[in-house]
């Protein structure tokens, strides 16, 4: 199994042939989805989903109802290739794979309350948790847990407890572009005094392997 970290939320997972890519957007660079087999979307934010590089690649798409409709008005080419997933559903995405969760978490009561998907990937002997932008666990145990480390919808407290609960054996830090340099320095200086070193908490560059 391979996994590299492209941009912010994006992550790309080969294992046996499959290239699965998850959450390409707007930071992402658009290398993360050559060859991919298929890309998972959690939800419509344009850090996570960015119609231009989906309309670059040939891959199927799997993501949840309001992403389609959005791949309907922006990319209907685009949408002639996506199936819907919903919560709880298991799917074969070249790897197996469970939509888990279905909500964004809550970023202030004024504003829609996002739907949000959480994947779920099997791989080999591996499985590997996405949450998108929630802090909602899979409710099973996991080998590597992709953990959101900055965004305007938590605090470090909040993550950190997160990755706590999860206790996967490798933590990786995902959506990490809210955060300058030195505000990403301070959370990885937390994360490893506060999450068990048997979590395996790392950050990767963008490009860089696990």
């Amino acid at each position: 199994m391979r996994i590299t970290k492209f941009g912010h939320a994006c992550v790309r997972i080969e294992h046996d042939g499959a290239v699965v890519v998850v959450d390409p957007g707007v930071f992402t660079q658009p290398e993360a989805l050559d060859g991919a087999t298929a890309v998972l979307i959690t939800h419509e934010h344009p850090d996570h989903y960015n119609p231009a590089l989906l309309e670059g690649s040939e891959a199927p798409i799997y993501t949840i109802g309001a992403v389609a409709a959005q791949i309907l008005k922006s990319a209907p080419a685009v949408h002639e290739r996506t199936t819907v997933v919903k919560p709880g559903e298991s799917f074969d995405a070249g790897l197996p794979v469970t939509a888990v969760n279905e909500k964004h978490a809550v970023i202030h009561p004024d504003l829609p309350h996002f739907d949000n998907s959480g994947y779920l990937i099997q791989a080999g002997d591996s499985k590997i948790f996405h949450p998108g932008d929630a802090l909602d666990g899979p409710g099973e145990a996991v080998d590597v847990l992709f953990l959101p480390v900055s965004a305007p919808w938590a605090r470090s407290a909040e993550l950190i407890d997160f990755a706590r609960e999860v206790g996967a054996s490798k933590t990786v830090a995902i959506h990490d572009r809210v955060y300058s340099e030195a505000g990403s320095g301070i959370f990885d200086t937390q994360a490893a005094a506060l999450i068990p070193a048997e979590h395996g908490y790392v950050r990767l560059a963008d490009g860089a392997d696990l």
